[in-house]
């Protein structure tokens, strides 16, 4: 079974675009995430349905990079450091470089050469966690999805604005939309107010972790 390296940042673009794919993010929000533009989003949507997880890993990966060094100029650069400063961390390292012998790198292009040769170690990286994608309640009212969307909503014609919504995730239905002047707990409770006298109580709602409240 083959397996494939995705960074962090592959990692989270992969889940935002299968929550736009199940319809649990609208474009706008996913382009906010993203920070990309429409035709981009898209691009990779359409990728990831035809090539899967594949389609989002770097085309660049495992291709020598354009500002390699040569073969023989790493090789005397790491000869140097072994000899004079392997107890040396890059940043030092490479200011004796440059002030003893003329050469010239950023600490991090000496990290890597570092790293590659075993003559010093990389910080633990955290692993980034993919996961496991759940089903959709099987009932309308079950659960009341909450998310809003800061926006100049009116074009000019009016402030700026959020637009709550609340959205029924059996269904995918637009059970409430309301705007506010902002995305705050207090805008949050008036309109779950005006919600509950319109449709009655959920068993549960649910918001991300990157809305407006806090434990």
């Amino acid at each position: 079974m083959a397996v494939m390296a995705m960074s962090d940042a592959e990692i989270s673009r992969f889940d935002t675009l299968m929550r736009l794919d199940r319809g649990e993010l609208r474009p706008a929000e996913a382009m906010q995430l993203l920070r990309l533009e429409r035709s981009q989003l898209y691009r990779l949507l359409r990728r990831l349905r035809s090539d899967g997880v594949a389609g989002l890993v770097s085309r660049k990966r495992g291709r020598p990079s354009n500002r390699r060094f040569s073969d023989t100029f790493r090789d005397k650069v790491l000869g140097i450091v072994r000899e004079h400063y392997a107890d040396f961390g890059p940043t030092l390292a490479a200011e004796y470089l440059a002030e003893r012998h003329s050469i010239t790198l950023s600490h991090e292009t000496l990290r890597q050469l570092m790293i590659g040769a075993g003559l010093w170690k990389a910080k633990a990286a955290k692993r980034a966690r993919l996961h496991q994608t759940r089903n959709r309640r099987e009932r309308r009212g079950e659960l009341i999805q909450v998310d809003g969307s800061d926006h100049d909503w009116f074009e000019g014609r009016g402030p700026r604005c959020s637009l709550l919504v609340y959205i029924d995730d059996a269904t995918s239905e637009l059970m409430h939309l309301e705007m506010a002047e902002s995305e705050s707990a207090l805008s949050y409770l008036q309109a779950t107010r005006t919600y509950l006298e319109r449709h009655g109580k959920p068993i549960a709602f649910y918001s991300d972790k990157h809305s407006a409240f806090r434990n």
